[in-house]
């Protein structure tokens, strides 16, 4: 081998070396770039994951919040609705005890009838004060989210779907619906009807 070419490839060999060196710097160079969009990747991730937690944990304090405002504004609404049974049952006392023909001669009766008015006055007074109200019937239209039809009544004087008969008075608890009221509502006369269309 002669000097020149022993000379050339000793240079060519530095070449191979200088650019193997240069290679591994840009190699270090990329995996320190790759390095660092992994932390911000993982920055951003953690982030994200940080802003929903904080997030479910204020739909969670909302939803607890909501729950306690039930609880106390409706906590109550089973006890009111059982109780809607002593109302219910001195109104039945009353009507059966005027009704009745034997106790109408009793002079007493009066009294007696004056003392139960009274305990349905203040019951209905204390259902008031805690917000329980009576549904109003009387010549309304029927309306299913407070009304509960137990029978119809043919009637042609009035206009079919009006609330002719309570049987049963309902309540409401605030704006919740305690009891329905259950009524008898009018259609018309179908017999009449039918002779009407005959003619």
């Amino acid at each position: 081998m002669t000097e020149d070419n022993k000379k050339e490839q000793n240079s060519q060999q530095e070449d191979k070396t200088e650019l193997k060196e240069k290679f591994d710097v840009s190699n270090k160079d990329v995996k320190e770039v790759v390095n660092e969009k992994t932390i911000e990747e993982k920055l951003a991730d953690t982030e994200e994951k940080l802003l929903r937690s904080l997030a479910e944990i204020e739909n969670q304090r909302r939803r607890f919040e909501k729950e306690i405002k039930d609880a106390f504004e409706f906590g109550s609404f089973n006890f009111a609705k059982e109780s809607l049974a002593i109302l219910d049952n001195l109104h039945r006392a009353k009507l059966a005890i005027k009704n009745d023909e034997s106790l109408k001669t009793n002079k007493d009766l009066d009294k007696f009838l004056d003392n139960i008015m009274i305990i349905e006055k203040d019951l209905v007074s204390i259902f008031e004060k805690n917000r329980i109200k009576k549904i109003e019937t009387e010549g309304k239209k029927f309306d299913p989210n407070f009304h509960q039809a137990m029978t119809e009544i043919n009637d042609d004087t009035t206009e079919p779907g009006t609330i002719l008969q309570e049987i049963q008075a309902g309540y409401m608890f605030g704006e919740r619906l305690l009891r329905p009221s259950l009524v008898g509502v009018a259609k018309k006369n179908e017999e009449n009807e039918d002779k009407k269309e005959q003619k």
